[in-house]
């Protein structure tokens, strides 16, 4: 807010900023992020210029662009193609509006938002953890076919599911996992996703970072399609 009001007149919270407002983006330590339809100078922010018609609201008494807008500017300054990606499953998973997120002429990240948009399906690839999206990045590294995460399967939630290989891979980190009560749950998840024809792989996030290669290889084989195995109906 201090930012914004420091800008003058016009000033709205964006990109990186305004994700993080709309909560769709963590607040990991970017600058603060102000777009003005002047050219503006203020200290201790990034000012952006550029015409904000009918792309500003009001949230929490901070004049900051809406969802739609904020993922546009998002593609012009992302590093990863992933953070955009995050930020378009969280803005579907509040079911917020951003059906207006298209790609622009002459914007640098509009190359990025089209490609995103013409192949990521909305909310597919939400993570709940950091793990789990350092295990999405491991997929990624090693060029395993993207899985389906958190979806539910035989009445469980599971992290991640590859449905013709009857494959799921849970990331198990100490504060979801190391208690007494998950120690007796797990076992019992696991058993009755075996019986019902699933395969069950629990990675700790010790193993994932400690022996990557030898994590790898075991689900190199484990993505081969299961044999003689039926296709597992389309569950979410």
């Amino acid at each position: 807010m201090a930012a914004v009001l420091a800008c003058g007149d016009g000033a709205t919270l964006s990109h990186f900023s305004a994700a993080v407002l709309w909560r769709i983006l963590d607040d990991r330590g970017q600058s603060i992020h102000v777009t003005a339809e002047k050219e503006r100078k203020c200290r201790g922010a990034v000012v952006h210029q550029a015409p904000l018609e009918g792309e500003r609201l009001l949230r929490f008494g901070i004049v900051v662009t809406t969802p739609a807008r904020t993922i546009v500017d998002l593609a012009d300054v992302v590093q990863r193609r992933r953070t955009l990606e995050r930020a378009i499953d969280e803005a579907e998973y509040l079911r917020l509006d951003w059906s207006e997120a298209a790609p622009r002429h002459g914007r640098k990240g509009s190359g990025l938002l089209s490609s995103v948009l013409a192949v990521h399906e909305p909310g597919s690839t939400r993570t709940r953890s950091e793990l789990e999206e350092q295990f999405l990045a491991f997929c990624d590294r090693h060029r395993f076919p993207r899985p389906e995460v958190n979806v539910v399967i035989e009445g469980y939630l599971c992290d991640f599911v590859w449905r013709e290989q009857r494959l799921v891979v849970e990331t198990d980190g100490r504060r979801a996992h190391g208690t007494a009560r998950a120690r007796q749950r797990d076992p019992i998840r696991d058993a009755d996703l075996q019986i019902a024809g699933w395969r069950v792989m629990r990675i700790t996030s010790v193993r994932l970072f400690r022996e990557p290669d030898a994590v790898a290889d075991q689900l190199k084989r484990l993505l081969k399609p299961a044999p003689g195995a039926p296709a597992a109906p389309h569950q979410r």
